[in-house]
């Protein structure tokens, strides 16, 4: 196995519904366990996800679960998920899909540095950069 740096998100019963839209965003294989796959018998956590894994044809990675039982939820601003590349490898329509129903807080467009660059929050409250590198 290479090592790899991967994002892993938390949600507060969400995941599965959060880890289904990045999903239809970013394509890829998508494998989603419970809690209750690994033997919990609490009906409050049964159904909810202990492990997701999202693995795309692009070779991106992202990880999520639902907050465990005894663990806090503490949403904050500390991690920003971040995605980059050339024109025509689908991150105009990703950039599209990902602030739908969230909250652009810098546009998608040309930057001082000549790449399209924007920052969103999606609807789960997730922070994204894209950077989509321009010829120079």
């Amino acid at each position: 196995m290479t090592t790899r740096l991967n994002p892993y998100l938390t949600f507060d019963g969400n995941a599965r519904e959060a880890m289904e839209f990045y999903h239809s965003v970013f394509g890829g294989q998508l494998q989603i366990n419970t809690f209750g796959d690994f033997g919990s018998s609490d009906p409050v956590m049964m159904d909810k996800v202990m492990h997701a894994m999202l693995t795309t044809d692009r070779g991106y990675v992202l990880m999520a679960s639902d907050t465990a039982p005894g663990m806090s939820y503490r949403p904050g601003d500390t991690i920003t998920c971040s995605l980059s590349g050339d024109p025509g490898e689908g991150l105009e329509e990703a950039w599209e899909r990902l602030s739908d129903g969230g909250n652009v807080m810098m546009p998608l467009e040309k930057q001082m540095w000549g790449d399209l660059y924007g920052m969103c929050v999606d609807r789960f409250g997730i922070p994204w950069m894209v950077d989509i590198a321009q010829p120079q």
